[in-house]
């Protein structure tokens, strides 16, 4: 069975569909039926598009940003039970309550003048068809790896960068065994250890066994965390151009700043 999603947009729709393609990639069983309906700017185009979303037993996923139009959509789902997502709406208003100030709400505005966003876009499906070791052929397109034993932060970084439009890959370290040869072929500068104190990864795992049910064995156990960042720093040091990051008490920001400073300033 196949979903039917209708992408309306008051600009050309492609904000929406980026984003909604870089969501399936962890819904891989999913199929869609993907409808674009773009420069809607009339109630009258809303009245269209919800009668043929009814029809097509489809939800909805919209950026309008003109307030009058985006109502409308919100106002036609919720009296016709079909599900409006939206991505837009809000985004604007928690960043006009951030800035003091009102959107300018013109359509198409955000594309001519942020033309960097869709490359975050591609950078946040990039860094989720790349997490956890997956697609290390590919290793060559990352301009940061990231790698380290679990819960050294690995994927909230990469989404982190991916956000700041940095292609991103995390490779794991598992205790016994060697991560994959693509990863010492790719240039040094682009690769980063994480490593973080035996005893806060203890502490770390075991909020996470607790959360799991206790069903991870030794995972969270101080020996066997102690062991997993040996055989991490024995990679770590089979390239030692690799910068190793120690991440204990830091939040995400602060690693990711630390990062970047090493890895030769901001994206652009």
């Amino acid at each position: 069975m196949d979903f039917v999603v209708f992408i309306v947009s008051d600009g050309t729709g492609r904000t929406a569909q980026q984003a909604l393609d870089a969501a399936m990639t962890q819904f891989p069983d999913v199929k869609i039926d993907i409808r674009v309906r773009a420069g809607v700017r009339t109630k009258e185009e809303v009245k269209i598009i919800i009668t043929e979303a009814l029809e097509a037993k489809a939800f909805i996923l919209h950026t309008i940003v003109q307030g009058e139009i985006r109502n409308e959509i919100v106002r036609a789902g919720r009296i016709n039970n079909i599900e409006a997502i939206d991505l837009m709406g809000p985004l604007l208003s928690r960043l006009g309550h951030q800035f003091a100030n009102v959107p300018t709400q013109k359509p198409g505005l955000f594309h001519k003048v942020n033309k960097e966003y869709f490359k975050r876009i591609d950078a946040i499906q990039f860094a989720f068809n790349h997490d956890d070791g997956l697609r290390t052929n590919e290793l060559h397109k990352a301009e940061i790896v990231l790698i380290g034993v679990s819960r050294t932060f690995k994927t909230p970084l990469s989404i982190y960068f991916a956000f700041k439009g940095w292609f991103v890959a995390n490779i794991p370290i598992i205790a016994g065994i060697e991560p994959p040869k693509e990863l010492f072929n790719i240039p040094p500068e682009r690769v980063f250890g994480l490593t973080n104190s035996p005893r806060r990864l203890s502490l770390l795992r075991k909020v996470r066994e607790e959360h799991l049910g206790g069903q991870t064995g030794e995972y969270a156990s101080l020996k066997h965390v102690k062991n997993e960042l040996d055989f991490a720093h024995s990679i770590f040091n089979k390239q030692p151009l690799w910068p190793v990051i120690k991440v204990t008490g830091k939040p995400i920001e602060e690693i990711a700043t630390e990062i970047l400073a090493i890895r030769g300033g901001l994206n652009t």
